[in-house]
């Protein structure tokens, strides 16, 4: 890798359809410095066979990292079902196997902040020295900043901090002033792309998060000026991810999505933080 925080491609950017390895070449290369895995693409990769050594000798193959794992849901469930539990440590296999450090995290049912941050107390102990990386989405039970910051403060554990998606920042009607220098301190990952002006209605939101979002820049939303509020914060992201779910750009095939949301990115990070491309990896 050649960056201090890695340009990742995130999992859903490049689909559940492709293999594991055709995954990580399109990603290197495009110029990649790592790839997003869910819990599902990692058991894909098992499922063609791949042993835990194979998926990290095809990483090596193309000099990529796995940097970003994903997707805890459901915690607040009572009781919880054996395929969330499962996953859950799935996931915590995932970051010992990577070396990532945190879980990008989700909550799509609604409760009350006190309820919930109960709840991330209880996910925050099992994940021990893991982090959890709560995501804001406007149609979940994290809608914006201001309920995930609230159910932080409630919960008040060391190994809980944010993701940041711009997608989901603008979708949920936030200003690019909105983040403090306080709550950009547990931010720990932010993922970039780009939207419509005009949204889809409010009840079919979720369809245009997971079908039709804009590599950063080609949209009307102002990838740059989000780029902007994160650094002027202080936000130092572990992880710059690339969360493109794009249907009409895997149409063209993984190796022209994985290429065009790259360019678009770079293009994104020179206008708007350009010290951040020219930071090399500490031995």
């Amino acid at each position: 890798m050649t960056k201090s925080h890695p340009i990742t491609i995130s999992s859903w950017t490049l689909g559940d359809k492709c293999s594991f390895e055709d995954r990580v070449k399109a990603a290197s290369q495009a110029g990649y410095d790592g790839i997003g895995l869910r819990a599902e693409t990692y058991v894909d990769a098992v499922n063609e066979g791949l042993s835990d050594d194979d998926i990290l000798n095809i990483l090596d193959k193309y000099g990529i990292k796995c940097t970003e794992v994903e997707y805890i849901v459901q915690w607040c469930e009572e009781p919880r079902s054996y395929e969330q539990k499962y996953k859950e440590q799935m996931c915590f296999h995932m970051c010992e196997l990577f070396g990532v450090k945190h879980i990008n995290t989700g909550l799509m049912e609604s409760y009350s902040v006190d309820y919930s941050a109960k709840k991330l107390q209880e996910l925050a102990s099992r994940a021990g020295k893991w982090i959890i990386a709560l995501e804001p989405m406007p149609y979940s039970g994290l809608p914006n900043l201001d309920k995930t910051w609230k159910i932080m403060q409630k919960a008040d554990c060391d190994n809980v901090m944010m993701l940041l998606d711009m997608w989901h920042w603008v979708r949920a009607g936030q200003s690019y002033d909105l983040l403090t220098k306080e709550q950009a301190k547990k931010v720990i990952s932010i993922q970039i792309d780009d939207a419509y002006t005009r949204p889809y209605a409010e009840s079919i939101l979720r369809d245009e998060s997971m079908h039709d979002r804009l590599a950063p820049g080609m949209g009307e939303m102002d990838t740059a000026g989000f780029v902007k509020m994160i650094k002027d914060a202080g936000v130092d992201p572990k992880v710059i991810g690339v969360e493109v779910i794009s249907d009409n750009y895997l149409e063209k095939g993984i190796d022209y999505t994985a290429d065009y949301t790259y360019k678009g990115t770079i293009k994104v990070l020179k206008e708007a933080w350009p010290e951040i491309l020219k930071e090399e990896v500490k031995a």
